[in-house]
């Protein structure tokens, strides 16, 4: 069993900037693939970005690529998601999810997916 527990949401500017994290519970990283999903109201759970944090290769979703960056430290028991040059239409609630899975391989569709955080809110202001 895998606990995640994602913190960093919150209110920022068009053009600013935000992180989020997904802790590990009691354990790392090692061996699982870290998801990054949102879903704003009536819309459908979207895939943002993923990594493999033993293989290191990391996957974005078109609508975030070139602002977002996901990566991990060295104690591989938090994944990051650096959220630049953010936009009103990345307003939604961020949920980070793990599966464990061979080095290097990465999936984005949330389904696959077998453990989630609580999520955490993201607004972005015009």
């Amino acid at each position: 069993q895998v606990q995640l527990v994602e913190s960093g949401g919150g209110l920022v500017q068009a053009g600013g900037s935000l992180r989020l994290s997904c802790a590990a519970s009691g354990r790392t990283f090692d061996g699982y693939t870290v998801g990054w999903f949102r879903q704003a109201p009536g819309k459908e759970r979207e895939f943002v970005s993923a990594i493999s944090v033993t293989g290191g290769n990391t996957y974005y979703g078109d609508s975030v690529k070139g602002r977002f960056t996901i990566y991990t430290d060295n104690t591989k028991n938090t994944v990051y998601l650096q959220m630049n040059s953010v936009k009103p239409e990345d307003t939604a609630v961020y949920y980070c999810a793990a599966k464990a899975l061979p080095p290097r391989y990465i999936w984005t569709l949330s389904e696959e997916y077998d453990y989630w955080g609580q999520g955490t809110q993201v607004t972005v202001s015009s």
